[in-house]
C-alpha cells in the first residue's frame, strides 16, 4: 500500500513539473514526504 501512495504522489510531482513520465527525481521528492517512523 504505501508503494502506491508513493507512486501517486510521484505522479502528482510530475504533473506540477509538467512531465509525462515519472522520474527518479519525483519518486525521491515523494519519499520526502514520508513521515520518517511509520510503523
Amino acid at each position: 500500500r504505501a508503494f502506491h501512495r508513493i507512486l501517486k504522489l510521484s505522479r502528482t510531482i510530475a504533473d506540477l513539473a509538467g512531465d509525462e513520465t515519472i522520474a527518479a527525481s519525483h519518486l525521491a521528492e515523494a519519499l520526502q514526504y514520508r513521515p520518517r517512523d511509520q510503523r
